[in-house]
């Protein structure tokens, strides 16, 4: 009788039986050999997908990305929004998505302390942002200058990195029931900044700014 062929370790059994250990411990295995060891697989089952449990760290923030982008990307009515209703969607399936593994990311972007490190970890979700933002948002002002309208693009996008690094923060903090609040950020920053950007009334931004002076005042 023929020995059963051993199915291939995924890339997702990994992330997973890594964020059950560190879930569990509060800190990274000792080596790559002890964490396989103890989900028993082989140390060489691991290296075709991550070099190092850091790799996994940063590659858990793309992933997270790609979940929720194609998740909304399979809505019917993706296509025909506009380009707030498609970041404020992306924002809301984000967030969705980071609750229901809060436990890991409080543990890959701990609050008050080494944020360079953070940074490093953001650097893969930070790419795949970028490359989603520059499909949706433009330039605020159409000119016959390529260069300045570039370099509107460029500020445009990068503000919306800001806008997402604002809201995953406001997220971690976020202490209210079903995190609602979080909801509420996500409506009133979105609508500020495009109509700081785009249309430039007031309201929206001073909506925005009486929400976050109520949220620090409730704090103190």
């Amino acid at each position: 009788m023929a020995a059963k062929k051993k199915q291939p370790v995924t890339a997702e059994q990994i992330v997973s039986i890594y964020s059950d250990y560190v879930l569990k411990h509060g800190n990274k295995p000792t080596s790559v050999h002890s964490l396989m060891h103890q989900a028993g697989l082989l140390e060489a089952d691991f290296y075709p997908h991550y070099a190092s449990f850091e790799a996994i760290e940063s590659a858990y923030f793309s992933e997270l990305f790609k979940h929720s982008y194609n998740l909304i990307q399979q809505s019917d009515d993706f296509a025909q929004y506009d380009a707030a209703q498609k970041l404020s969607s992306f924002y809301f399936t984000f967030i969705e998505m980071a609750t229901a593994n809060r436990s890991m990311i409080l543990y890959l972007l701990p609050s008050g302390k080494n944020q360079l490190s953070n940074l490093e970890k953001l650097k893969p979700l930070r790419r795949d942002f970028l490359n989603m933002v520059k499909q949706i948002l433009q330039a605020p002002m159409n000119t016959q200058s390529v260069r300045f309208n570039e370099m509107q693009a460029k500020l445009v996008h990068e503000g919306a990195w800001i806008q997402f690094m604002s809201i995953l923060k406001f997220w971690i903090d976020d202490t209210s029931a079903g995190f609602e609040k979080t909801d509420v950020f996500i409506e009133k920053s979105v609508q500020a900044a495009f109509d700081l950007v785009y249309n430039s009334p007031m309201q929206s931004v001073v909506d925005l700014g009486k929400f976050l002076w109520k949220e620090k005042m409730t704090q103190n």
